[in-house]
């Protein structure tokens, strides 16, 4: 009786303790899979050398996961407690431990983002991004700091910028931007230059990328850049002065204060390119891609001269007289 009576004992305890491990079991299954809504996005920021530990009770305290020590102990069973990497995370929507590691090991931080359109100037580029709520305070190198440290060969850095959108992390800092805006600018000339039409009055990409920015300035009309820059190419060929109004107000620099007078056009800056023939020293603001490619792909034609007809499009003309009636028409009868 004895016997029997601690058999049936043993069997009790030996199902007690299963049940017990089963419901252990289950309930971590809930904790791990189960997944909690987040009405508003919850932002985590793990540090570098955190452990997972650490990591498991910031998160629980944070709201976005349900129980700190499953998903610690599930981390470390499945060998990925090592590879969860530090920054800023953000968590929304419903979400399970299981995803939530699964984010801290692809390494899936918050992303920022900064627009620079095409045709503002470096230092548009700069004010923008030291504006953005990340990277306010942090560190901007000079311009012949960060073209030194990239092995440029030009030591002005106006242009060789893509104004593009940029996407980043909170552990970025402004060089790491403006070191992809040069590579992405210089890849694009590159690659534009080996492709270039014939007989261009340009002896360098450098020179390719000065006329690209004036086209940038003179037109927002994608349908007018290779026109333009064929007025442009042609009066570089016949030594023509270029007689264009965004490099004289790029010369003025702050002293422009919306309007070009007569004697600002007389007034001798390296950029005015109504006093000098060729080219301005360097360009005049970022250009994009299509603004290149029509400085490299100007269109054929006998045009010399363009107006403004004030509705963001131009009048273009192959004489001087018919340009002046142009003039009338469209500037000083307005």
């Amino acid at each position: 009786m004895l016997k029997k009576a601690w058999l049936w004992g043993f069997i009790v305890v030996i199902l007690v303790m299963s049940l017990i491990t089963y419901g252990a079991f289950r309930q971590a299954y809930v904790w791990l899979y189960d997944a909690i809504t987040i009405t508003e996005p919850k932002l985590v920021t793990i540090t570098s050398g955190s452990g997972v530990g650490e990591i498991s009770t910031q998160l629980f305290k944070a709201g976005v996961i349900s129980h700190a020590a499953s998903f610690k102990y599930y981390a470390k069973w499945r060998q990925l407690d090592r590879y969860i990497k530090a920054g800023e995370y953000q968590f929304s929507g419903p979400i399970n431990s299981v995803e939530v590691l699964a984010q801290l090991v692809e390494g899936k931080v918050l992303e920022y983002q900064f627009t620079v359109p095409e045709g503002l100037t470096y230092k548009d580029f700069i004010a923008r991004l030291t504006s953005h709520q990340a990277m306010q305070h942090k560190r901007v190198p000079n311009a012949q700091q960060w073209l030194k440290n990239l092995h440029s060969r030009w030591d002005h850095p106006e242009g060789l910028l893509f104004p593009s959108t940029y996407r980043f992390a909170k552990h970025n800092v402004p060089e790491d931007i403006i070191k992809q805006a040069y590579l992405k600018q210089i890849q694009i000339l590159q690659s534009s230059w080996a492709n270039r039409a014939e007989d261009l009055p340009y002896k360098t990409p450098y020179e390719a990328l000065i006329m690209a920015s004036i086209i940038e300035k003179e037109t927002g009309l994608a349908s007018e850049r290779a026109t333009i820059a064929g007025v442009f190419v042609r009066r570089l060929q016949k030594g023509m002065k270029l007689q264009t109004d965004p490099t004289v107000i790029y010369g003025m620099g702050e002293d422009f204060k919306g309007n070009i007078r007569r004697t600002d056009l007389t007034t001798d800056t390296p950029y005015n390119t109504y006093v000098h023939k060729g080219l301005p020293p360097t360009p005049i603001a970022l250009p994009g891609r299509a603004a290149i490619e029509a400085a490299l792909h100007p269109e054929e034609g006998l045009s010399l001269f363009f107006v403004s007809k004030g509705d963001g499009s131009h009048a273009f003309s192959d004489t001087y007289p018919q340009h002046l009636n142009n003039v009338r028409k469209y500037q000083l009868n307005q």
